[in-house]
């Protein structure tokens, strides 16, 4: 069973992993670095114990301590437990959920193997806004996407906003990154997958006529919001494909436009 230790100084060092959870920038270069990423919730924590993820210690509020008496009992890190004024102290925010868990990361597979087992893929480039990453990899999980491809400058799925707004799903869907970009897309395609570029370009083929659901393997390449998919990455396609709008609008927020297309190649796919 895991140490429940209370602690009453922000400054100790027990809380290191913790601190200034709203310095996006600080938080994108330590936690990678010191191999954590911190999980916010009890599902999500749960779900991250659940997918194997070693757990490094616990913060939580004293209501929380019994809500979590079953992972603290299975659990040998040690269990921090502070005031609510404490935690916002240390953390830089009013964590509502009152619970917060230090997670050890896993080191990432190659994209290739990934590609072997898989049949459907999302492939996203670009994406820096930790909530689209975190709504996209929800939809890849409900709707059956076998894997996610990042290309080098996509934000970190297991950031804590990402996380948080996937409900866990992050843990659900494998993800790789593509160290070279655009030509990684070329091992993609080798692979034996057609890389379908979702824009609302006018010369795109509408998804209902490219029909990607019968493909044996695709791979659904999605760029940033605003911007899109770069010319460099739209070259390196098979096919442009759009989603049909009405009553003149001209495209959807990434992360809704990601679920819709994720059913579009995932409805009725062919069964191995």
């Amino acid at each position: 069973m895991a140490d429940l230790i209370t602690i009453d100084d922000p400054d100790d060092p027990r809380l290191h992993d913790y601190t200034g959870l709203t310095d996006v920038e600080l938080r994108r270069r330590r936690e990678p670095e010191e191999g954590l990423f911190i999980a916010e919730g009890e599902k999500v924590i749960r779900r991250a114990g659940q997918a194997g993820y070693g757990m490094r210690s616990m913060l939580l509020t004293a209501k929380w301590v019994e809500v979590m008496r079953d992972v603290i009992e299975e659990s040998t890190a040690p269990v921090y437990a502070v005031t609510p004024d404490l935690a916002e102290r240390v953390t830089g925010y009013h964590v509502h959920r009152g619970a917060l868990a230090s997670m050890r990361r896993k080191p990432l597979p190659e994209a290739g193997e990934l590609l072997r087992t898989a049949r459907r893929v999302a492939v996203l480039e670009g994406l820096v806004d930790h909530t689209n990453i975190g709504a996209i990899f929800r939809s890849a999980a409900a709707l059956g996407m076998d894997a996610v491809l990042l290309s080098p400058d996509c934000a970190d799925p297991l950031y804590r906003r990402s996380v948080k707004v996937s409900m866990g799903a992050v843990f659900s869907v494998p993800y790789a990154r593509l160290d070279s970009w655009p030509a990684d897309l070329e091992a993609v395609r080798e692979a034996g997958f057609g890389l379908l570029a979702l824009t609302p370009h006018e010369k795109a083929t509408s998804m209902d006529e490219a029909a990607p659901h019968r493909l044996e393997r695709v791979a659904l390449m999605l760029g940033a919001e605003g911007d899109g998919l770069s010319d460099r990455a739209l070259r390196a396609a098979d096919e442009w494909v759009r989603i049909p709008m009405a009553h003149g609008v001209d495209s959807l927020n990434v992360g809704a436009a990601a679920a819709v297309a994720f059913y579009a190649v995932t409805t009725g796919r062919p069964t191995a």
